[in-house]
């Protein structure tokens, strides 16, 4: 069977493109975005999050507008955090093509901004893994800095499991921890531990938390709906990181988890494109494992390699 690539009209998101295989399934919206609004096993819960109230894309978005609609799903930022760098409404078409066995995302130049947004999606023909590049070229005058930023809204009832880093440097420190100003170390949706640090999706929790921390192992895991989806990515041991060295973050509110990966910094010339590779999997898991660390290490051995 392979890979099937289908345009297809969804009832919340309007056009879209379906990519599947015989074990996984993702929809990619172009209305707007791109942004990865589903994915999932062939049949089984979408494992993104949707904010639905956003979903009619008729209400077209200032450049400077502070309330971008998140929307949900995946999607390709730069970092650091910027506004109004980062806050550039993707409201606009989408252009897309079958290159081969890749489709590739094309996002129309942002206006100020001066770059462009480009996602490379290519599935295995049988298998549960899918590679997503994501390409940003600089369309400008002048020469740009920032690091890619990859973000995966996943829906609520979720658990990120992260490793911590184990690199030994004898009497050096060998993990950076950074926080943000609404981060209460004390919340009790996260476990920090010895090997992991794991962050729980709770729905009567709305206040937001979010980590960042320098991931060497390059792999993160959130379990939800039956589920596990693992991000992969490959850290530069001499890059330079946004966020005071963070190559992952983590972030949670009452509705929705993130899992974030990041590149290092890249500097481009006018006419100049970077790209950051992740690669994603997604199994069946029977439930999330508990804070208990010999369980998280024997659920985890089942799926990342």
């Amino acid at each position: 069977m392979g890979v099937i690539v289908t345009a297809v009209n969804d009832a919340t998101w309007g056009s879209c493109v379906k990519i599947a295989n015989t074990a996984i399934e993702l929809m990619v919206t172009v209305d707007f975005g791109p942004r990865v609004i589903h994915a999932s096993l062939v049949g089984k819960e979408n494992l993104m999050y949707e904010d639905y109230s956003r979903s009619k894309l008729g209400k077209k978005q200032k450049i400077y507008d502070d309330h971008l609609s998140l929307c949900g799903g995946h999607r390709l930022w730069i970092a650091p955090e910027i506004l109004p760098r980062c806050y550039y409404p993707d409201s606009e078409p989408v252009s897309w093509e079958l290159d081969e066995d890749t489709v590739v995302f094309t996002a129309q130049i942002e206006k100020v901004n001066n770059i462009q947004k480009i996602i490379r999606i290519t599935m295995d023909e049988t298998e549960p893994t899918v590679e997503l590049e994501h390409i940003i070229k600089n369309c400008g005058a002048w020469d740009i800095e920032f690091a890619h930023w990859c973000i995966t809204m996943t829906d609520k009832g979720g658990k990120c499991v992260i490793p911590m880093p184990d690199c030994k440097t004898d009497l050096l420190p060998n993990r950076s921890l950074t926080l943000w100003d609404y981060s209460e170390m004390n919340d009790e949706r996260v476990y920090w531990g010895k090997n992991y640090i794991t962050l729980t999706q709770n729905s009567e929790k709305v206040n937001p938390f979010k980590l960042g921390i320098n991931n060497e192992d390059g792999w993160a895991a959130v379990f939800n709906k039956g589920q596990v989806f693992i991000k992969y990515f490959t850290p530069i041991e001499d890059g330079v990181y946004p966020d005071n060295g963070c190559t992952f973050e983590t972030y949670t509110n009452g509705v929705m988890l993130e899992c974030e990966s990041l590149g290092p910094f890249v500097h481009l010339e006018p006419g100049e494109q970077d790209s950051f590779l992740e690669e994603w999997q997604i199994f069946e898991a029977d439930k999330a494992p508990s804070n208990d660390e010999t369980e998280i290490a024997e659920i985890i051995s089942k799926y990342v390699v």
